[in-house]
Parts: C-alpha cells; structure tokens; sequence
C-alpha cells in the first residue's frame, strides 16, 4: 500500500536474550514507575516515494494489543549475528521511475536507554520474493547505515503501557539505486550493541491482527516463512520509508511546454 504520510521465543530484559528470531511477552518482566516520554515522532525526509505503515498507535507508544487481540510478540528477529533476515514488499507505479536515495528501517533493542545502540543494517533489493534470486542492489556485507535516533516512541504491551524498555529507532540506510515500475522486495538485517535483538516493530494498527504479508528468514528454519504473531495468528507487515526523487519527464517539464509550442 503506497502512501505519502508518515504514519518464535520469549525474551525478557532481565534475562539474557536466548531466542533470534521473536521477542515475545514475559509475564515476569519490570515495568517503569514512570510514564513513557512522549517526544515528537520522526517525521522522515521531504522527499518520501514510500511509506510501508504505521507502527506508532498512540502518542510515544507502539502497542503490542495483548488485551484486545491476544498478541503476544514484541519484535521480530532480524540480527546479522545470527544471520536472521526480514523482507517486505513495496510497488514502483506505472508510469514512474524512483531514483530511490535513502530507506529507514525501525529496530530496537530490549534494555537500551533512548541514545540508539544500532550500529549496522544490511540492505538488499530484489524483484520477487528472495528465495527466487535475482538480486538487484545490494548484499548483506555492507553497512548502508547512515544515522539512527530514536523515534520518541516505545514498543509496550496494552497491559503495560509504561514500560520504557523498547525504545524503537529509525535507521536511516544510504540506498541508491534507480527502479522502474514493478514489484519489489526489500531484504534487511540488523546490528547493535546490546545481547537482546535488535528486534523490528511490526506494522501496528490497532483492533487489525493482519498488517501485512512480510516474511523472516532464521537458521532454526532456514528458510523464508510468514511473520506471524504468536498469540493473535495475525500476518505482519514492516514498516519502512523510502526515500529520493521522480524524475519528470521531458513532455511534463516546463521545456516540454515550450516545445510543444513548435510541434
């Protein structure tokens, strides 16, 4: 769904990060005493071709809906340590041509404090799903991380609004390439700091299960399957922003007026 406007094994963050590839609920985990801050969301760049979804359901929160859908998964495992892997789709419309400049993608990592602990995301672009091959741009050996913040907003449960121990950030990936009209895949991977992920934020809207059909690779299944919540079943989207410039064609320029006036 294109737009212009911004928007399987449990860890706790008390204990060491044993799972790669979901973060779900831990009814033993410490919640802050002190509300979640509510800071200004990333708004991205003047420039957005693509925006994959929301992730932010309230101010400063992203809620994981344990009560109203009985979801139970924070994040989604997408570690370069353990090769884990996430892809999701987006469509260049006919007609158009995306001199794409910058992608961001949203990670977190259990336990940080708001100053960013990503330190490498990894980036591929593909024309079809990608076990089908045929890669694109890109390769999971660079690092096309430019700047990561914090985006003012937390992954929390519904039942526990105001644990801070999510901070998600945007990382903003140099990603340059020229694409024609068509479908794509985007295939990313992430780095940090801390032992617990970094983990990926789903698409989150609230009372929808079903946000997307992205899928995740990791070396317990080795292999590209669905992005599935462990509690509510629902298929998950990511969410991402591409940013760069749409050409204009000659015919549309303000030369291609002038011209016409000689045809």
């Amino acid at each position: 769904m294109r737009a212009l406007a911004m928007v399987l094994l449990v860890v706790a963050i008390a204990m060491p990060a044993v799972a790669n590839d979901l973060e779900g609920v831990n009814p033993m985990e410490q919640l802050s005493t002190d509300p979640a801050v509510h800071c200004p969301m990333w708004d991205g760049g003047r420039d957005v071709l693509y925006d994959n979804g929301p992730f932010e359901t309230a101010p400063g929160l992203s809620v994981c809906q344990d009560v109203t859908l009985g979801s139970s998964t924070y994040g989604y495992g997408h570690q370069i340590l353990n090769d884990n892997r996430l892809t999701d789709q987006f469509v260049v419309p006919a007609g158009e041509t995306w001199m794409i400049s910058a992608m961001t993608f949203f990670a977190y990592q259990t336990g940080s404090t708001t100053v960013s602990t990503i330190t490498d995301v990894r980036v591929e672009i593909y024309p079809n799903p990608p076990e089908g091959g045929n890669l694109i741009w890109g390769d999971l050996v660079t690092n096309r991380l430019n700047t990561t913040a914090w985006t003012g907003v937390y992954r929390v449960l519904e039942s526990a609004q105001t644990s801070t121990a999510r901070p998600i950030m945007a990382d903003v990936c140099d990603v340059t390439v020229t694409l024609g009209p068509g479908e794509y895949w985007v295939v990313w991977q992430c780095g940090g700091t801390l032992s617990s992920g970094p983990w990926a934020p789903p698409i989150t809207i609230p009372g929808q299960a079903s946000t997307g059909d992205a899928l995740q690779w990791t070396t317990t299944n080795l292999a590209w399957l669905p992005a599935s919540d462990a509690g509510d079943g629902g298929f998950k989207g990511f969410p991402f922003i591409i940013e760069g410039s749409i050409p204009t064609p000659v015919e549309d320029s303000s030369w291609g007026a002038i011209k016409a006036l000689y045809q």
